[in-house]
């Protein structure tokens, strides 16, 4: 049973007073520019940082038309595979979900698409790249707009020790789609060549 004091407010909070809208209310604009960011900013200006923003994960038995619905509702292009016990065990993208991958094992294995589970389809965590966080901390946008050209890809993982575990933990992430949005630049679905394109046309401008 719960006590009856729960459910009063502590003796040093007051509840604030309110009035009612007016007709006409409009909504205050941003009166500050966002910070801008270039080719020569901190790298973690790019990063989504898993200790701030809630890593979007899936488990490896889902379908691949789950896996794009949990991207699309929480608007990312990656989500990391976990099992039962949180521990990652691969990652899979919106291109392995929705582009000709599908189509090609269902032509090589026979089934059906609504057949095919996230696991089929995941990279597996052994073959996942990984960038040291103590490298990206001193890296500038353009090194990792360097590193993903060199890879071919559009997302590179960032990994750091965990001190209290000694175990590896999956830090955060770097997105080419993102880094071209930061940068002012328009966003190619799933055309990687196109997208480091325009960004390299921002290098060069840059310099």
């Amino acid at each position: 049973m719960r006590s009856e004091s729960a459910h009063k407010p502590l003796p040093s909070h007051k509840p604030l007073p309110s009035h009612k809208a007016r007709p006409g209310a409009r909504l205050q604009q941003p009166t500050e520019a966002p910070p801008l960011v270039t080719v020569s900013s901190s790298a973690l200006c790019v990063m989504t940082d898993f200790r701030k923003v809630p890593v979007a994960t899936i488990g490896p038995t889902a379908t691949l038309t789950e896996a794009t619905q949990a991207m699309i509702k929480r608007g990312v292009r990656l989500l990391l595979v976990v099992d039962d016990q949180e521990d990652v065990i691969g990652l899979i993208t919106a291109r392995d979900t929705q582009g000709e991958r599908p189509i090609q094992m269902v032509h090589e294995h026979g089934g059906r698409y609504d057949d095919l589970q996230v696991r089929d389809l995941m990279a597996p965590v052994d073959g996942i790249d990984l960038l040291e966080m103590s490298r990206v901390m001193r890296a500038e946008v353009g090194d990792i707009v360097a590193t993903l050209k060199n890879w071919g890809r559009q997302h590179a993982l960032v990994g750091e020790l965990d001190p209290a575990t000694g175990t590896h933990r999956i830090r955060g992430m770097f997105s080419a789609t993102q880094i071209s949005r930061q940068l002012g630049l328009p966003v190619q679905t799933f055309d990687v060549a196109r997208t480091f394109a325009d960004i390299q046309a921002a290098l060069s401008k840059a310099y």
